[in-house]
């Protein structure tokens, strides 16, 4: 990876609007110092293309990726869903080694770079050993993915997760569970374990996550409360889900968060897919963030996040890719987007007066709220911001022709290609003529783990 301290950019997308000729200065933690748009390029870098803010992806569960079109089986059962799902899950996240599961990851946060995410909000669950026995280090895992994102140059924002119960408020876990599952004080130690394995890197920073409400009790929730960075928690994914919350509380998932916990911006609901018209009014006046995972959600039929509501709340929205059955931020707003169509018989509904583009409306939504999920400085190209810059290579078939709001358009609604030419990461370029710089050496590393995870 190549730290390169100027970039100019033909065209790039700035918190004003697009501007031509940007030069970008970056100083020497990866920080943009100067935007100058109608500059020379000098002896700059130069992206000849559309230049657009790196894209933050809010969630991710980087060991589902070894699992990524491998559940796709009908069961005997003959009735598939979430929870058939999940069980096929517990039964492969029983094989994984930490080599595993960083080699998992490298290659997962590399494909992220090269269509267009430039950081990552690791939702992180899988602690234990296979038989639920804490490493030596009981941040092991945790580390192994900071290696992971330090290893492929992506930003990271690393989110150990508590993970106690298997129901609402206090039921038996699942064994297939067992690896996951922590007290508040062996969480604790993970939690403090990562936040000093991140200090002083400008590429990484940590939150927490409890699970959900099926995996941790109100008391659990309560003594986490107070934390002073991002706070991400899995709500309202599931119908069962709902029903169950209804059956134990009286209130529905979200509507209790509400009622119960101090929900403000540093908060990230992770799915929010069932919600009544009060709930999505409510959750957008307190500030958080809907963390919307269009493509799993899809996958696993959970169901379609009532967006055009929310956004008229002035709703916080971003953008992540879960089970990685997608990688590309183009097509998370493209399915964020076209399911709203296929339920309300409508086209274009995620714009307004502002902006009739959607690939732009959604653009801007997901770079503010995914930067607010994250904690970190980043979402768009100004001053005191990380130097995330992608170039959308305008003469790429998808994209020629088209230009500014246009383009954006193209890019997330027009074919399969992926017209990303470079990424450029906390001022290093990570991805060169859309290839990963170290993609071959990850890749192999990636074959050798699913080898052997799939022969287990």
């Amino acid at each position: 990876m190549t730290s390169v301290r100027e970039f100019w950019a033909a065209r790039a997308l700035l918190p004003s609007g697009w501007a031509d000729a940007v030069r970008i200065a970056v100083d020497a933690a990866g920080f943009i110092a100067s935007v100058e748009p109608g500059a020379p390029p000098g002896a700059a870098r130069r992206l000849p293309g559309h230049v657009i803010p790196g894209v933050p992806n809010l969630h991710s569960h980087a060991f589902q990726r070894a699992m990524a079109g491998g559940a796709e089986r009908r069961s005997p059962a003959g009735h598939d869903s979430f929870w058939t799902w999940r069980e096929t899950m517990y039964r492969f996240v029983a094989r994984f080694s930490p080599e595993d599961a960083e080699a998992v990851a490298a290659q997962l946060y590399a494909e992220c770079l090269e269509h267009g995410f430039t950081s990552i909000a690791e939702f992180h669950y899988l602690h234990h050993q296979p038989d639920g026995t804490p490493y030596a280090d009981p941040a092991e895992m945790a580390k192994r993915h900071l290696a992971a994102a330090r290893r492929a140059g992506i930003g990271i924002t690393m989110l150990p997760s508590l993970y106690r119960h298997g129901g609402i408020f206090g039921k038996e876990p699942h064994q297939g569970q067992r690896r996951f599952l922590n007290d508040i004080d062996g969480f604790c130690r993970i939690v403090e374990a990562t936040r000093a394995a991140v200090d002083g890197d400008p590429q990484a920073s940590a939150g927490l996550a409890p699970h959900s409400l099926r995996a941790v009790t109100p008391a659990m929730l309560q003594a986490l409360a107070d934390f002073d960075g991002p706070i991400h928690i899995h709500a309202a994914e599931q119908p069962k889900e709902v029903e169950e919350c209804l059956a134990a509380t009286g209130a529905r998932p979200v509507r209790w968060l509400l009622d119960n916990m101090p929900l403000d911006r540093r908060w990230v609901l992770i799915h929010a897919t069932h919600l009544d018209a009060g709930e999505v009014r409510d959750l957008a006046k307190t500030g958080a963030v809907a963390g919307l995972c269009p493509t799993t959600e899809a996958s696993l039929g959970d169901g379609i996040f009532r967006l055009p509501g929310f956004l008229a709340e002035g709703g916080r929205i971003g953008i992540g890719t879960d089970s990685h059955v997608g990688t590309a931020p183009a097509f998370e707003l493209r399915q964020l987007e076209t399911s709203q169509r296929l339920r309300d018989h409508a086209r274009a509904v995620a714009t307004g007066d502002q902006n009739p583009h959607p690939g732009r409306t959604l653009l801007d939504g997901v770079l503010a709220g995914g930067a607010q999920a994250s904690g970190r400085n980043l979402g768009a190209i100004a001053p005191g911001l990380r130097a995330d810059l992608v170039e959308l290579d305008d003469t790429h078939p998808l994209l020629l022709g088209r230009a500014a709001d246009a383009l954006l358009d193209a890019w997330v609604f027009s074919g399969q290609g992926n017209p990303v030419r470079t990424t450029v990461c906390g001022g290093k370029v990570v991805v060169e003529a859309g290839r990963h710089v170290r993609a071959m050496a990850i890749r192999d590393d990636f074959a050798r783990a699913m080898r052997r995870l799939l022969d287990g």
